[in-house]
């Protein structure tokens, strides 16, 4: 059976076009690459769209406890890139509000606009290979399925210090 290779766009629909582009640009480093009058997309990477907004007219709010996504995850190339990006929202007022070691990934959470969870993170293994056994293993013995939760300010001080991302890929 052919797989896909890779996850290539994701589409959000929203009463918030404008908030959403500017949060999504900001957050991720992204650039407009195209913008209609319902619809805009934009990308951070080599790929001709990463993100786009879709406004269809009006719309009720999310509600907290619909079905639906949970929340769609951005993959830093390095800690030290993961922590920058950190620090560089926290100085205009963006703040994660939930930080996660899940062993795997050192993950941030943030909500867009709309209130839809958006996960920055960074691997915490060299290869892919590594990280599939890590979790096919971590299934069979972990008590702690979701990971651990941390303070950002220590992390930064953990990455300013010279801390291994090998060292988070064992979590309590």
């Amino acid at each position: 059976m052919a797989s896909p290779k890779k996850l290539s766009h994701i589409v959000l629909q929203t009463n918030r076009r404008r908030e959403m582009i500017d949060w999504y640009c900001t957050v991720l480093g992204a650039e407009i690459l195209y913008e209609a009058d319902r619809i805009s997309f934009i990308s951070y990477d080599d790929e001709h769209h990463r993100v786009a907004f879709l406004d269809p007219g009006p719309l009720i709010e999310r509600q907290p406890d619909a079905a639906g996504l949970n929340h769609v995850a951005f993959t830093f190339g390095g800690l030290d890139d993961l922590i920058d990006n950190y620090l560089r929202l926290k100085e205009i007022g963006v703040r994660p509000h939930r930080c996660v070691n899940h062993g795997v990934t050192t993950s941030m959470y943030y909500h867009d606009p709309d209130r839809n969870q958006v996960e920055l993170l960074v691997d915490n293994f060299a290869t892919a290979a590594e990280g599939k056994a890590y979790m096919r293993q971590r299934s069979k013995n972990d008590k702690n399925p979701v990971g651990v939760v941390y303070d950002p300010e220590e992390l930064v001080s953990r990455v300013r210090a010279g801390v291994k991302i090998e060292e988070l890929a064992t979590i309590n």
